[in-house]
Protein backbone atom coordinates (compact mmCIF):
# COMPACT_ATOMS: atom_id res chain seq x y z
CA UNK A 1 0.00 0.00 0.00
CA UNK A 2 1.70 3.40 -0.90
CA UNK A 3 1.51 6.46 1.74
CA UNK A 4 -0.91 8.06 -0.54
CA UNK A 5 -3.16 5.23 0.21
CA UNK A 6 -2.52 4.66 3.48
CA UNK A 7 -3.70 8.04 4.29
CA UNK A 8 -6.96 7.72 2.75
CA UNK A 9 -7.95 5.37 4.70
CA UNK A 10 -7.03 7.40 8.23
CA UNK A 11 -9.83 8.72 10.00
CA UNK A 12 -9.59 11.99 12.18
CA UNK A 13 -11.63 14.58 13.83
CA UNK A 14 -11.67 18.01 13.88
CA UNK A 15 -11.89 20.65 16.64
CA UNK A 16 -12.62 24.12 16.02
CA UNK A 17 -13.04 27.19 18.22
CA UNK A 18 -14.36 30.68 17.31
CA UNK A 19 -14.23 33.80 19.17
CA UNK A 20 -13.59 37.42 19.14
CA UNK A 21 -9.60 36.82 17.84
CA UNK A 22 -10.81 34.14 14.72
CA UNK A 23 -10.62 30.45 14.39
CA UNK A 24 -8.56 27.91 15.73
CA UNK A 25 -9.16 24.12 14.79
CA UNK A 26 -6.78 21.38 15.33
CA UNK A 27 -6.93 17.56 13.95
CA UNK A 28 -7.07 14.47 16.41
CA UNK A 29 -7.37 10.87 16.45
CA UNK A 30 -5.68 8.29 13.89
CA UNK A 31 -3.71 6.65 16.28
CA UNK A 32 0.02 6.71 15.20
CA UNK A 33 -0.60 9.88 12.82
CA UNK A 34 2.18 12.62 13.47
CA UNK A 35 -0.83 15.13 13.64
CA UNK A 36 0.08 18.80 12.29
CA UNK A 37 0.37 21.51 15.08
CA UNK A 38 -3.37 23.75 15.48
CA UNK A 39 -3.80 26.50 12.83
CA UNK A 40 -5.60 29.67 13.33
CA UNK A 41 -7.14 32.64 11.50
CA UNK A 42 -6.63 36.07 12.36
CA UNK A 43 -10.33 37.23 11.24
CA UNK A 44 -13.40 37.18 13.07
CA UNK A 45 -16.34 35.89 12.12
CA UNK A 46 -18.66 38.05 11.05
CA UNK A 47 -22.31 38.50 12.54
CA UNK A 48 -25.53 39.72 10.65
CA UNK A 49 -29.22 39.36 10.49
CA UNK A 50 -28.95 35.48 11.08
CA UNK A 51 -26.46 35.95 13.76
CA UNK A 52 -22.98 34.40 12.98
CA UNK A 53 -22.20 34.31 9.28
CA UNK A 54 -22.46 30.68 8.65
CA UNK A 55 -20.46 31.59 4.59
CA UNK A 56 -18.13 33.51 6.24
CA UNK A 57 -17.26 30.96 8.69
CA UNK A 58 -16.88 27.95 6.27
CA UNK A 59 -14.89 30.37 3.95
CA UNK A 60 -12.39 30.35 6.59
CA UNK A 61 -12.47 27.22 8.29
CA UNK A 62 -12.81 24.84 5.08
CA UNK A 63 -9.15 25.94 4.03
CA UNK A 64 -7.90 25.36 7.46
CA UNK A 65 -9.17 21.52 7.78
CA UNK A 66 -7.81 21.04 3.81
CA UNK A 67 -4.65 22.36 5.04
CA UNK A 68 -4.54 20.45 8.65
CA UNK A 69 -5.24 17.01 6.74
CA UNK A 70 -2.56 17.69 4.10
CA UNK A 71 -0.07 18.10 6.70
CA UNK A 72 -1.52 15.23 8.00
CA UNK A 73 -0.56 13.36 4.63
CA UNK A 74 -4.28 12.39 4.08
CA UNK A 75 -7.21 11.04 5.13
CA UNK A 76 -10.93 12.17 6.48
CA UNK A 77 -12.44 13.77 9.06
CA UNK A 78 -15.63 11.89 10.18
CA UNK A 79 -16.56 14.02 13.21
CA UNK A 80 -16.18 17.70 14.27
CA UNK A 81 -16.93 19.85 17.30
CA UNK A 82 -17.08 23.84 16.65
CA UNK A 83 -17.60 25.81 19.68
CA UNK A 84 -18.29 28.90 18.92
CA UNK A 85 -18.54 32.31 21.07
CA UNK A 86 -21.94 33.64 20.92
CA UNK A 87 -23.71 30.38 19.56
CA UNK A 88 -26.39 30.17 22.46
CA UNK A 89 -28.08 33.57 21.03
CA UNK A 90 -26.22 34.05 17.50
CA UNK A 91 -26.08 30.42 16.25
CA UNK A 92 -29.37 30.05 13.94
CA UNK A 93 -27.29 30.21 10.74
CA UNK A 94 -24.66 27.94 12.12
CA UNK A 95 -26.91 25.75 13.00
CA UNK A 96 -28.97 24.88 9.81
CA UNK A 97 -26.30 25.52 7.64
CA UNK A 98 -22.86 23.67 9.28
CA UNK A 99 -23.56 20.07 9.50
CA UNK A 100 -24.75 19.86 5.79
CA UNK A 101 -21.89 22.23 4.53
CA UNK A 102 -19.59 19.72 6.06
CA UNK A 103 -20.81 16.76 5.23
CA UNK A 104 -20.59 17.70 1.65
CA UNK A 105 -17.38 19.65 1.90
CA UNK A 106 -15.00 17.02 3.91
CA UNK A 107 -17.32 14.05 4.07
CA UNK A 108 -17.91 14.74 8.39
CA UNK A 109 -20.55 12.02 9.75
CA UNK A 110 -21.25 14.00 13.10
CA UNK A 111 -21.31 17.57 14.03
CA UNK A 112 -21.26 18.85 17.47
CA UNK A 113 -21.85 22.77 17.61
CA UNK A 114 -21.32 23.99 21.44
CA UNK A 115 -21.24 27.53 22.87
CA UNK A 116 -17.56 28.21 24.03
CA UNK A 117 -18.47 27.62 27.67
CA UNK A 118 -19.24 24.28 26.99
CA UNK A 119 -16.07 23.64 24.80
CA UNK A 120 -14.27 25.44 27.95
CA UNK A 121 -16.36 22.99 30.17
CA UNK A 122 -15.18 19.77 28.26
CA UNK A 123 -11.56 21.13 28.03
CA UNK A 124 -11.08 21.43 31.76
CA UNK A 125 -13.23 19.15 33.19
CA UNK A 126 -14.46 16.47 29.71
CA UNK A 127 -17.09 14.86 31.34
CA UNK A 128 -17.23 14.80 35.27
CA UNK A 129 -20.03 16.90 37.21
CA UNK A 130 -19.17 20.47 38.12
CA UNK A 131 -19.10 23.62 37.67
CA UNK A 132 -16.62 25.41 35.11
CA UNK A 133 -16.10 29.86 35.26
CA UNK A 134 -14.61 30.84 31.74
CA UNK A 135 -12.72 34.10 32.30
CA UNK A 136 -11.21 36.62 30.06
CA UNK A 137 -12.35 40.41 29.00
CA UNK A 138 -15.79 38.64 30.14
CA UNK A 139 -17.13 36.11 32.92
CA UNK A 140 -19.34 33.30 32.70
CA UNK A 141 -19.90 29.92 34.64
CA UNK A 142 -21.42 26.40 33.82
CA UNK A 143 -22.18 23.61 35.35
CA UNK A 144 -23.85 20.41 34.81
CA UNK A 145 -25.02 17.03 36.52
CA UNK A 146 -24.62 15.41 33.15
CA UNK A 147 -28.57 15.66 33.00
CA UNK A 148 -28.88 19.31 32.42
CA UNK A 149 -26.83 22.40 31.65
CA UNK A 150 -27.05 25.91 34.09
CA UNK A 151 -25.36 29.03 33.23
CA UNK A 152 -24.65 31.88 35.17
CA UNK A 153 -23.47 35.69 34.15
CA UNK A 154 -21.81 36.41 30.67
CA UNK A 155 -24.49 38.62 30.29
CA UNK A 156 -22.11 41.38 29.10
CA UNK A 157 -20.29 44.64 30.79
CA UNK A 158 -23.06 46.48 31.27
CA UNK A 159 -25.28 43.95 32.61
CA UNK A 160 -23.15 41.63 34.32
CA UNK A 161 -19.54 39.34 33.53
CA UNK A 162 -19.10 40.16 37.42
CA UNK A 163 -15.53 39.28 38.14
CA UNK A 164 -13.88 39.53 34.74
CA UNK A 165 -11.82 41.63 33.56
CA UNK A 166 -13.58 44.36 32.17
CA UNK A 167 -15.40 44.40 36.00
CA UNK A 168 -12.00 44.94 37.47
CA UNK A 169 -10.81 47.39 34.89
CA UNK A 170 -13.76 49.05 35.17
CA UNK A 171 -13.42 49.43 39.03
CA UNK A 172 -10.10 50.82 39.23
CA UNK A 173 -10.52 53.19 36.93
CA UNK A 174 -13.56 54.00 39.10
CA UNK A 175 -11.36 54.28 42.14
CA UNK A 176 -8.39 56.25 39.73
CA UNK A 177 -11.13 58.82 38.84
CA UNK A 178 -12.78 59.31 42.36
CA UNK A 179 -8.85 59.77 43.54
CA UNK A 180 -8.52 62.38 41.01
CA UNK A 181 -11.73 64.04 41.92
CA UNK A 182 -10.72 64.16 45.97
CA UNK A 183 -14.26 61.69 46.45
CA UNK A 184 -14.03 59.03 49.08
CA UNK A 185 -13.08 55.48 47.62
CA UNK A 186 -10.04 57.01 45.31
CA UNK A 187 -6.72 55.20 44.58
CA UNK A 188 -3.68 57.61 43.93
CA UNK A 189 -1.80 54.32 42.92
CA UNK A 190 -4.76 53.37 40.51
CA UNK A 191 -4.56 57.17 39.19
CA UNK A 192 -0.81 56.78 38.58
CA UNK A 193 -1.29 53.91 36.52
CA UNK A 194 -4.24 55.54 34.54
CA UNK A 195 -2.27 58.48 33.84
CA UNK A 196 0.59 56.16 32.46
CA UNK A 197 -1.99 54.15 30.26
CA UNK A 198 -4.61 56.65 29.23
CA UNK A 199 -2.52 60.18 29.71
CA UNK A 200 -4.42 63.05 31.34
CA UNK A 201 -7.72 61.28 33.62
CA UNK A 202 -10.12 64.26 32.32
CA UNK A 203 -9.65 63.00 28.40
CA UNK A 204 -10.43 59.64 29.70
CA UNK A 205 -14.49 59.30 28.66
CA UNK A 206 -13.53 61.08 25.17
CA UNK A 207 -11.37 57.85 24.72
CA UNK A 208 -13.20 55.16 26.02
CA UNK A 209 -16.98 55.81 25.63
CA UNK A 210 -17.05 55.63 21.35
CA UNK A 211 -15.13 52.51 21.21
CA UNK A 212 -16.80 49.26 19.82
CA UNK A 213 -14.21 47.45 22.02
CA UNK A 214 -14.87 49.32 25.02
CA UNK A 215 -15.03 45.98 27.06
CA UNK A 216 -11.25 45.53 26.04
CA UNK A 217 -9.89 48.57 27.07
CA UNK A 218 -11.12 48.20 30.18
CA UNK A 219 -9.87 45.01 30.61
CA UNK A 220 -6.69 46.27 29.85
CA UNK A 221 -6.34 47.65 33.41
CA UNK A 222 -7.05 45.24 35.07
CA UNK A 223 -3.17 43.59 35.62
CA UNK A 224 -2.67 47.49 36.87
CA UNK A 225 -5.18 47.20 39.67
CA UNK A 226 -3.94 43.28 40.54
CA UNK A 227 0.28 45.21 40.46
CA UNK A 228 -0.93 48.03 42.72
CA UNK A 229 -3.29 45.15 45.16
CA UNK A 230 -0.51 44.56 47.34
CA UNK A 231 0.22 47.74 48.51
CA UNK A 232 -2.88 49.49 47.88
CA UNK A 233 -5.92 48.68 49.79
CA UNK A 234 -8.75 49.56 46.85
CA UNK A 235 -7.01 47.88 44.88
CA UNK A 236 -7.05 44.55 46.92
CA UNK A 237 -10.78 45.77 48.09
CA UNK A 238 -11.59 45.48 44.04
CA UNK A 239 -9.98 41.95 43.44
CA UNK A 240 -11.45 40.31 46.73
CA UNK A 241 -14.67 41.63 45.44
CA UNK A 242 -14.17 40.35 42.58
CA UNK A 243 -13.13 37.03 43.69
CA UNK A 244 -16.76 37.18 45.81
CA UNK A 245 -18.51 37.52 42.27
CA UNK A 246 -16.97 34.60 40.49
CA UNK A 247 -17.24 32.27 43.46
CA UNK A 248 -20.50 33.53 43.18
CA UNK A 249 -20.90 32.77 40.02
CA UNK A 250 -19.14 28.98 40.66
CA UNK A 251 -21.62 28.38 43.36
CA UNK A 252 -25.09 29.46 40.98
CA UNK A 253 -24.16 26.44 38.89
CA UNK A 254 -22.46 24.12 41.10
CA UNK A 255 -24.98 20.31 40.88
CA UNK A 256 -25.24 19.29 44.46
CA UNK A 257 -24.06 15.92 43.83
CA UNK A 258 -21.06 14.15 45.70
CA UNK A 259 -17.91 15.61 45.05
CA UNK A 260 -18.36 17.86 42.17
CA UNK A 261 -15.57 19.45 40.64
CA UNK A 262 -14.67 23.47 40.15
CA UNK A 263 -11.89 24.56 37.88
CA UNK A 264 -11.24 27.97 36.39
CA UNK A 265 -10.16 28.94 32.65
CA UNK A 266 -9.41 31.67 30.72
CA UNK A 267 -6.83 34.38 30.88
CA UNK A 268 -7.93 36.28 33.83
CA UNK A 269 -6.72 33.86 35.99
CA UNK A 270 -2.88 34.75 34.77
CA UNK A 271 -3.84 38.08 37.00
CA UNK A 272 -2.54 35.52 39.63
CA UNK A 273 -2.40 35.52 43.64
CA UNK A 274 -3.62 39.03 44.13
CA UNK A 275 -6.72 37.37 42.56
CA UNK A 276 -6.34 33.37 43.33
CA UNK A 277 -5.26 34.06 46.92
CA UNK A 278 -8.98 35.34 47.75
CA UNK A 279 -10.66 33.22 44.98
CA UNK A 280 -9.72 30.06 46.88
CA UNK A 281 -11.20 31.44 50.02
CA UNK A 282 -14.39 32.15 48.66
CA UNK A 283 -14.74 28.61 46.61
CA UNK A 284 -13.61 27.06 50.21
CA UNK A 285 -16.73 28.89 51.78
CA UNK A 286 -19.51 29.43 48.90
CA UNK A 287 -18.55 25.84 47.67
CA UNK A 288 -17.77 23.62 50.69
CA UNK A 289 -19.14 20.61 48.91
CA UNK A 290 -17.01 20.72 46.16
CA UNK A 291 -13.27 19.79 44.91
CA UNK A 292 -11.03 22.42 42.75
CA UNK A 293 -9.36 20.99 40.23
CA UNK A 294 -6.83 22.31 37.80
CA UNK A 295 -7.92 22.96 34.50
CA UNK A 296 -6.57 19.82 32.08
CA UNK A 297 -7.10 21.67 28.80
CA UNK A 298 -8.71 25.15 26.83
CA UNK A 299 -11.61 25.22 24.73
CA UNK A 300 -9.59 24.13 21.68
CA UNK A 301 -8.89 21.08 23.82
CA UNK A 302 -11.82 20.68 24.79
CA UNK A 303 -13.58 20.92 21.09
CA UNK A 304 -11.23 18.13 20.05
CA UNK A 305 -12.34 15.60 23.01
CA UNK A 306 -16.04 16.24 22.10
CA UNK A 307 -15.16 15.42 18.45
CA UNK A 308 -13.44 12.39 19.57
CA UNK A 309 -16.06 11.20 21.83
CA UNK A 310 -18.81 12.20 18.97
CA UNK A 311 -16.88 9.87 16.35
CA UNK A 312 -16.70 6.85 19.36
CA UNK A 313 -20.66 7.27 20.38
CA UNK A 314 -19.60 7.89 23.43
CA UNK A 315 -20.54 12.10 24.26
CA UNK A 316 -21.97 12.42 27.58
CA UNK A 317 -22.55 15.37 27.98
CA UNK A 318 -26.05 16.99 27.65
CA UNK A 319 -27.80 18.15 24.40
CA UNK A 320 -29.33 21.80 24.68
CA UNK A 321 -31.48 23.71 21.85
CA UNK A 322 -28.79 26.63 22.36
CA UNK A 323 -25.90 25.32 23.97
CA UNK A 324 -25.00 22.24 22.43
CA UNK A 325 -26.43 20.05 19.33
CA UNK A 326 -25.48 17.47 17.63
CA UNK A 327 -25.95 16.59 14.10
CA UNK A 328 -25.61 13.24 11.78
CA UNK A 329 -24.64 13.74 7.82
CA UNK A 330 -26.20 16.29 6.09
CA UNK A 331 -28.27 16.57 9.32
CA UNK A 332 -29.56 20.27 10.32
Amino acid sequence: MTDGEHGAHREFVLGVDSGGSGLRAALGGSAGADLPAPVRSAEPVRTGARGIDAEHFLAQLLPMARALLDRAGGGRITAVTVGAAGLATLGDDLRGALPAALAKALGVRRTALAADAVTAYAGALGDRPGAVVAAGTGLIALGTDLRAWHRADGWGHLLGDCGGGAWIGRAGLDAAMRAYDGRRGGSAALLARAEQRFGPPAGLPGQLYPRTDRPAVLASFAPDVAACAADDPVADGILRAAARHIAESAAAVCPRTDAPEVALTGGLFRLGEPLLAPLRDELTEQLPHARPVTAAGDPLDGALRMAADLAADRLRLPSDVRMLTVHGEGDS
